[in-house]
């Protein structure tokens, strides 16, 4: 590998929070699969990308890697990171509490949340995505579907973003002790955060989502107090900051292409394309990995077993071999929905129902209320997270906020905003 694409892949986290990566990204995958060092490959092409995800000659276990450091990053139990059969037959279970029917009731009650969200704004003449719209919405949403009081939103939105930070992709980036300290330390009160939550006597309903964890059972099996508390933390983490990172993503896309906008203002039916079209265009996961687990050969390459496959996602969304004007974006486009924002095979995301139902509101509600919307003149800060992307904040200014049709008020009960106190 040359010099120069050399110092684009060890520079990956930071060229993933400039204002437009996807150049350098390109280069990446016109390159790919390559041999980035010893024991790792970089795949970054669609057919590649997506071929590696299905192939059960791969493990989502990083420590089975030649390169894997025990001291920079302990082995993970998280569902992420496991294999079959374990990780089957646990996904098995959780799944229950994500599937179309299980989640149909929230739909009104997003739609609900984002309303009072943008009517909070109303009288402003700008407010920020981020911190006013998307991070209270997708908080608020996971924490009810968990049983998390109101008070405690911020506590656990906090310990997910010091996670995230800290969630270093290897072998990218240089590894600094004091952020991975403190991630591990975060996502250690998470787990102790709702240990102590499953223990507190409740009559009532712990949340749909953590009752039905619970309460899952198949195959004469049923999740340990472990395993519950393990997909809770995930379900935090992973539930709140890409969803957020999605909405970040999408509203900054939206105003730079105003014809898009104008599309979806006239006609709203079109926000579940245009979350598709956003996790294709700015994906939020924009990194994963896999571990080759025996010799096998990608595009002419051969990889050995216990090499270390660095997947592009956001590189791959934007292939030419998959994507007709990939760098392009267009809400109406032809060709079905194919995009790997939510990866593939066994470790698709198990939340990307519910973050499409989040945006799906957020989007349409933007476009049909908010007058005028402007992006800042200021350059958009990206946060700090390794292998995700979204804006640190981003502050629209508007003419005003158009009045919400009603809601049903059965649509705004308990969805979380500003409800129970705290008991944990």
């Amino acid at each position: 590998m040359s010099t120069d694409l050399d110092e684009v892949f060890t520079r990956l986290p930071e060229i993933l929070r400039e204002q437009e990566p996807y150049p350098l990204l390109a280069r990446l995958r016109e390159a790919s699969p390559y041999v980035a060092s010893d024991g790792v490959v970089v795949v970054a092409n669609h057919e590649y990308c997506s071929t590696i995800l299905r192939d059960p000659r791969t493990s989502s276990d990083r420590s089975r890697a030649r390169i894997f450091r025990e001291d920079v990053r302990p082995p993970s139990r998280k569902l992420v990171d496991l294999d079959p059969p374990e990780h089957t037959r646990i996904r098995r279970l959780v799944s229950k509490a994500f599937t179309a029917r299980a989640l149909a009731p929230l739909v009104p009650r997003i739609d609900a949340m984002v309303s009072d969200l943008l009517d909070r704004v109303a009288f402003a003449d700008s407010f920020d995505v981020i911190g006013e719209l998307a991070s209270p919405l997708a908080l608020s949403t996971v924490c009810a579907q968990l049983g998390v009081p109101a008070a405690d939103h911020d506590l656990l939105g906090g310990w997910s973003r010091t996670l995230s930070r800290g969630l270093y992709p290897l072998p990218l980036g240089s590894v600094d002790p004091e952020v991975t300290g403190a991630a591990a330390r975060a996502g250690g009160r998470l787990l102790v955060y709702f240990k102590k939550l499953l223990a507190e006597p409740r009559n009532g309903s712990r949340g749909p989502v953590l009752d039905a964890l619970l309460h899952a059972e198949g195959e004469g099996t049923r999740l340990t107090e472990n395993e519950v508390l393990g997909v809770c933390a995930l379900l935090v983490n992973a539930g709140y900051e890409t969803t957020v990172d999605l909405i970040g993503n999408g509203v900054r896309a939206l105003l730079e292409h105003p014809g898009q906008l104008r599309r979806l203002a006239d006609d709203p039916g079109l926000a579940p394309a245009v979350v598709d079209e956003v996790l294709r265009y700015d994906s939020p996961a924009q990194i994963t990995t896999r571990v080759a687990v025996a010799d096998l050969t990608l595009g002419g390459l051969r990889i050995a077993a216990g090499d270390l496959l660095v997947l592009l996602l956001g590189a791959a969304n934007r292939d030419p071999g998959a994507f007709a004007r990939p760098d392009e974006f267009d809400v109406c486009r032809a060709e079905p929905p194919q995009h790997l924002a939510f990866a593939s095979g066994p470790h698709f995301c198990l939340g990307s129902g519910l973050a499409r139902i989040e945006a799906t509101a957020a989007f349409a509600a933007f476009a049909a209320r908010v007058v005028e919307p402007r992006l800042p003149t200021d350059r958009i800060v990206y946060k700090a997270t390794p292998s995700l992307r979204g804006p640190d904040s981003l502050r629209v200014a508007f003419s005003g906020v158009r009045a919400a049709p009603p809601v049903p008020a059965t649509a705004t009960a308990d969805h979380g905003v500003g409800q129970e106190r705290s008991r944990v």
